[in-house]
C-alpha cells in the first residue's frame, strides 16, 4: 500500500487534470506515479511534462531510451518501473532476449546489443555507482557513438528514472491493477 494519498483525478485542479489528460492519453490510463506526483502540483507539472517527452523519439529513438530505462530502474531494483517498462518494450518491438540480457552484465557480450548500446549501458551503471566518477575515457566513447545532444539526452533518461525509481520505492507506489499479474523476466 502507498504511504500516501495520491491526488486522484477529480480531487485535481483544471491545471493537473489537463496534465492527468496528457499522459492518460499517452499511457492509456492514469498511471499511479504520476497521481503521487500530482501531491505537490507544482512540482508535479513540470515532471509530467519531462516524462512525455522523454517517452518518445528524441535525439536518440524511443527504443533506445527503454533499454536506459529498464537498465536504470533495474540496477535501482524498481519492481514499478521495471514491470511497466518491460511491457512498454514488448510494444516497441524490442525482443525478449535482449531485454534479458540487461541483467547483471550480460549485454557486454551479448549478441543483441551494439557497441553503441553496450557503451551507453555502461555509462548507466557508473552513474549508478557514482556520476562524479564518469571517466573521460567512458564519455569519450560515448561521444565516439553518440552526438552530444545525444549524450546529453541519453544522461536526462537515466538520471532521471533513476529519480523516478527511488521516488516510487520511497513512497512504495504500487502497481496498477492490469500490471500487477504481470510476469516480468528482469526481476
Amino acid at each position: 500500500m502507498a504511504r500516501i494519498k495520491f491526488m486522484e483525478f477529480e480531487d485535481a485542479s483544471p491545471k493537473l487534470q489537463a496534465s492527468y489528460n496528457e499522459t492518460s492519453e499517452r499511457f492509456e490510463m492514469l498511471l499511479n506515479i504520476f497521481k503521487a506526483w500530482g501531491v505537490v502540483e507544482n512540482l508535479a507539472l513540470p515532471i509530467n511534462e519531462l516524462i512525455l517527452q522523454i517517452l518518445q523519439d528524441g535525439e536518440i529513438d524511443w527504443k533506445t531510451k527503454e533499454l536506459l530505462i529498464l537498465k536504470s530502474t533495474l540496477e535501482n531494483e524498481c519492481e514499478y518501473c521495471v514491470t511497466q517498462h518491460e511491457a512498454v518494450s514488448k510494444r516497441l518491438g524490442i525482443s525478449d532476449e535482449k531485454v534479458a540480457d540487461l541483467k547483471g552484465d550480460k549485454y557486454k557480450t551479448s549478441p543483441h546489443f551494439n557497441e553503441a548500446e553496450r557503451v551507453i549501458l555502461d555509462l548507466t551503471l557508473q552513474i549508478r555507482d557514482d556520476a562524479n566518477k564518469v571517466s573521460d575515457k567512458l564519455w569519450a566513447s560515448v561521444r565516439e557513438h553518440w552526438s552530444e545532444k545525444q549524450a546529453v539526452e541519453i544522461v536526462y533518461v537515466i538520471t532521471t528514472y533513476i529519480m523516478v525509481s527511488k521516488f516510487g520505492d520511497v513512497l512504495q507506489v504500487e502497481l496498477e491493477p492490469v500490471f500487477a499479474g504481470l510476469k516480468t523476466q528482469l526481476l
